[in-house]
C-alpha cells in the first residue's frame, strides 16, 4: 500500500493504546507492518482490548494501570512472550525504554506528565498526543526537550496542522495563529439552552469520533482552551498571538499568519491518523489509502469569533495563560474533576466552569513552580474541585 520512503524500522512506544488515539495509532502500525514495529503497550482498565492488541502486536512489554486486572492480563499473554507489568508507575517506568525510538504519549489527563518526563529524560521523541502534559507544565517540558535535545510532535490534529505549516519556514517570524474549533454540538446555543444539557448530547461531537473526556471538553470548549495553552509552549508564542475561530466544517485544521501578512493552512478531511502518523514519520510523508478531501463535498467555508461569554472555560483558559505559573495547572485539574463529574450526572453543563473558576481563585498560586509545586497544586486542585461538587455550591 505504501510507497516506502523509510529505510528503517521504527519502534513505538503506545501509552494509552485503548483509547481513541491509540487505537487509531495501532491502525497506523497495522497499515506499515514493515515500517512499524510496536514496543509498548498501555491500558488504564480496558484489559481485554489491551491482550486483544499484544497479542496481534506482540510488544516487548504491556502495562495495566489497573493492579486488580494484572493477574488476568498476565495469564492471559502466558506463552507470548511479552512482560507485564502494573500500575502506574510502571508507565514512567516503560517510556524510558530503550527500545522505543518514539513515545506517543495518549494517555488522559494529567498522568501523562511523568511518563512524558521520563521519556524526554531518555532521549525519546515524544508524539504528543496528551496535551495536558504542556498545560500543567508547558514550561519545564520545553525546557528539557531543548536541552536534551529530542522533538516534540504534535498530534492533536490542530497542533499538528500548525507544525506542517511551519516546516521550512523555521527563520521566518510568526504573526499570529489561528486554531479552528467546530463549536461542537452547541454552536450558538445561549445559556438557558445549556443549563439543560445533559450528558447524551455533550456526547454527539458533530464532527470528530474521540473519546468521551475530550468530547465533552470539545462542547464546552475547554479543549481549545487547552490548546491554547498547548500552542504557547509548542511554538513559542505570547498570548496575543494566540487566536481561536469557529469554523463549523472541520477541514481547515488550524493557520500560520506570517509577518508579511501571508497565511498558510493545513486540510484535510478529519481523520486523526493522518497527524498520528505523521509525528511517526517525521520529517516524511508516507502514502496511505486515507480518505481525500474533495472541494465540491465542501462547496462553503464559514468562520465566526467564539463566544468567550457563553462557553466560559475557554476565557478561563485565556486568564490561566496570561497568569502563569501553577494556573493553568489548577485549570486542568479542576476542569478532568469536573468532566468526570458531569459524566456522573453530578453536575449541570454551565456548573462545570463555576467550579474550575472558584479553583483558579482560592488554590494558592506560585509563579514560579517546579515539578514537585506542579504535583501538589494538580492534587490540591482535584480536592477542592472534589469538595465544591459535594457541597452543592450552586
Amino acid at each position: 500500500m505504501n510507497n516506502k520512503i523509510i529505510d528503517t524500522v521504527k519502534t513505538i512506544a503506545i501509552l494509552g493504546s485503548t483509547g481513541s488515539i491509540g487505537t487509531q495509532a495501532l491502525e497506523v502500525v497495522r497499515d506499515n507492518p514493515d515500517i512499524f514495529r510496536v514496543s509498548v503497550l498501555s491500558a488504564l482498565k480496558n484489559a481485554e482490548l489491551l491482550i486483544r492488541q499484544a497479542r496481534e502486536f506482540k510488544p516487548e512489554t504491556v502495562v495495566i494501570c489497573d493492579e486488580s486486572q494484572y493477574l488476568h492480563v498476565k495469564e492471559s499473554l502466558a506463552g507470548f512472550g511479552i512482560q507485564v507489568l502494573a500500575g502506574e508507575a510502571a508507565l514512567t517506568e516503560v517510556a524510558a525504554y530503550p527500545s522505543s525510538d518514539v513515545v506517543l504519549t495518549a494517555l488522559m489527563g494529567s498522568v501523562g506528565l511523568k511518563p512524558t518526563i521520563a521519556a524526554i529524560e531518555a532521549g525519546k521523541n515524544i508524539a504528543l498526543a496528551n496535551k495536558e502534559t504542556l498545560v500543567v507544565a508547558g514550561e519545564l517540558i520545553t525546557e528539557l526537550a531543548a536541552k536534551q535535545q529530542i522533538k516534540i510532535l504534535p498530534v492533536d490534529s490542530e497542533h499538528s496542522a500548525i507544525f506542517q505549516c511551519l516546516v521550512g519556514e523555521e527563520h521566518n517570524e510568526i504573526e499570529k495563529i489561528y486554531l479552528t474549533a467546530s463549536g461542537g454540538p452547541f454552536l450558538g446555543k445561549d445559556k438557558t439552552f445549556l443549563s439543560g444539557v445533559k450528558k447524551e448530547q455533550a456526547l454527539k461531537h458533530p464532527n470528530w469520533v474521540m473519546g468521551a473526556k475530550i468530547t465533552i471538553d470539545s462542547a464546552t470548549l475547554m479543549n481549545k482552551g487547552l490548546e491554547v495553552i498547548e500552542a504557547k509552549w509548542l511554538f513559542n508564542l505570547a498570548v496575543d498571538q494566540i487566536d481561536v475561530i469557529v469554523h463549523p466544517q472541520s477541514i481547515i485544521h488550524s493557520i500560520v499568519q506570517f509577518t508579511d501578512g501571508s497565511m498558510k493552512a493545513q486540510m484535510g478531511v478529519p481523520d486523526m491518523k493522518l497527524p498520528i502518523q505523521y509525528a511517526f514519520t517525521y520529517p516524511d510523508r508516507l502514502k496511505n489509502n486515507f480518505k481525500r478531501f474533495n472541494f465540491l463535498d465542501y462547496p462553503n467555508f464559514s468562520f465566526q469569533q467564539a463566544d468567550l461569554e457563553t462557553f466560559k472555560n475557554l476565557d478561563l483558559a485565556y486568564t490561566a495563560l496570561k497568569r502563569g505559573g501553577n494556573m493553568p495547572c489548577i485549570l486542568n485539574a479542576a476542569n478532568e474533576v469536573m468532566v468526570d463529574a458531569f459524566l456522573k450526572d453530578k453536575v449541570g453543563f454551565l456548573e462545570m466552569s463555576e467550579v474550575i473558576e472558584r479553583c483558579m481563585q482560592e488554590i494558592k498560586f506560585i509563579e514560579k513552580p517546579q515539578l514537585s509545586d506542579y504535583l501538589e497544586t494538580d492534587k490540591h486542585s482535584r480536592i477542592l474541585a472534589a469538595e465544591l461538587v459535594t457541597k452543592s455550591i450552586f
